[in-house]
């Protein structure tokens, strides 16, 4: 279908992200890794490989779901833009021609060979409670449950995000507790994924259910394992909306990416420089919306023009050239042979602050320099 997505993205009269800065921040508490993870996995806020190299990411959306048969090609194209993640639209099959779980190992396969980390979302659950036609998380854990068996053991390679923009503006305050059912089936049925779950209102979170209750959400994980993903788009036209809410979760310690975002929306003018700024000052990551197959009025997200690679649309001049952007942030995967290199250049130190005993953000390892996780020099 030529609608890559269905974006009836609304600002609420009422209620505004930005003021819910001192609720985030009061429910909030501190949270670490209940378990020993497998693979990509979160420790203290942060996103970690398997190895405990910090991972930020940086990538563009596909719909591969809408255009199967483009996404070989995409994906090598993406990484040759240098992205080091994708996120991979799928059909859970309530709204559109289910992926099956044939398509889903060889998209891992495809990622694996592009080097490229691979999220992976259910796509069906947009907008449900506003949406007639959408699939709930409950149907969407059945989704994952029933491809088990290709994702298993690619833990170092897949993050699960559960479901796109799981509810719209009507009856979202069923988020929280949906949310935390569907992680508890997902770890009931032995995922060890990493998870990642996006926020309601159409993804954008203006009434702030996600950040008021994520915590909540992320101690109900047995794993201490979910990353939340915002998606901003014209709820976040300041970069004080930018700030405030990705801050938010920084300071509690929470795992937090820019799971899409664009430089244009029919719901407002989205500020993208503050979106990709604040981003990389924090070291968290991100994912532009979308490689291309746009459509019902929304074609300049797409970041290539016909799927040429060669054919930059404005937005794809930004989101990869520009400030900030893809070509000069992104870092590969260290599970790829990534160098594990901070972005000023100097590696990161494996034995984290134990190599720091001065808490200048400087350690020593190897008879070289190096840069601790979390350090001045690394911010």
């Amino acid at each position: 279908m030529t609608l890559s997505v269905p974006k009836i993205l609304r600002r609420a009269a009422t209620a505004t992200t930005t003021g819910m800065a001192g609720l985030a921040i009061a429910v909030f508490g501190l949270s670490g890794t209940a378990h020993a993870a497998t693979g990509i996995h979160v420790s203290n806020g942060r996103i970690l490989e398997s190895n405990g190299n910090d991972f930020v990411m940086r990538g563009i959306n596909h719909a591969h779901a809408w255009y199967p048969g483009r996404t070989g090609s995409s994906l090598a194209a993406i990484k040759a833009k240098g992205a080091n993640t994708v996120r991979v639209v799928l059909s859970s099959g309530q709204r559109w021609t289910r992926t099956s779980a044939s398509e889903v190992s060889s998209i891992i396969s495809q990622c694996k060979s592009n080097r490229l980390i691979c999220v992976l979302e259910a796509h069906d659950t947009t907008g449900y409670g506003e949406d007639g036609g959408a699939a709930t998380l409950s149907q969407a854990v059945d989704y994952w449950t029933g491809i088990k068996s290709v994702l298993v053991g690619q833990e170092n390679y897949v993050v699960i995000n559960i479901g796109n923009e799981p509810y719209g503006n009507t009856n979202y305050t069923q988020w929280t507790s949906a949310t935390q059912q569907a992680i508890a089936r997902m770890r009931s049925a032995g995922f060890q994924h990493a998870l990642m779950v996006d926020a309601p209102n159409w993804g954008q979170d203006w009434s702030g259910t996600m950040r008021a209750n994520a915590s909540a959400v992320f101690n109900a994980d047995p794993a201490r394992n979910t990353i939340f993903s915002i998606h901003m788009y014209g709820v976040y036209d300041t970069a004080a909306e930018v700030r405030s809410y990705l801050n938010a979760f920084v300071n509690a310690r929470l795992p937090i990416v820019v799971g899409e975002f664009g430089n244009n929306h029919s719901d407002g003018n989205p500020d993208e420089d503050a979106i990709m700024a604040t981003s990389q000052s924090l070291r968290l990551g991100y994912l532009g919306w979308s490689w291309s197959g746009n459509g019902g009025g929304v074609e300049y997200l797409d970041v290539v023009s016909g799927f040429n690679p060669n054919q930059l649309t404005a937005w794809g001049q930004r989101l990869i050239h520009g400030s900030n952007g893809i070509a000069a942030t992104s870092r590969q995967a260290t599970v790829y042979g990534g160098s594990g290199t901070a972005p000023n250049g100097y590696p990161y130190c494996q034995n984290g602050s134990a190599t720091d005993p001065d808490g200048d953000g400087w350690g020593w390892e190897n008879s070289r320099s190096c840069v601790v996780r979390s350090g001045p020099a690394d911010r």
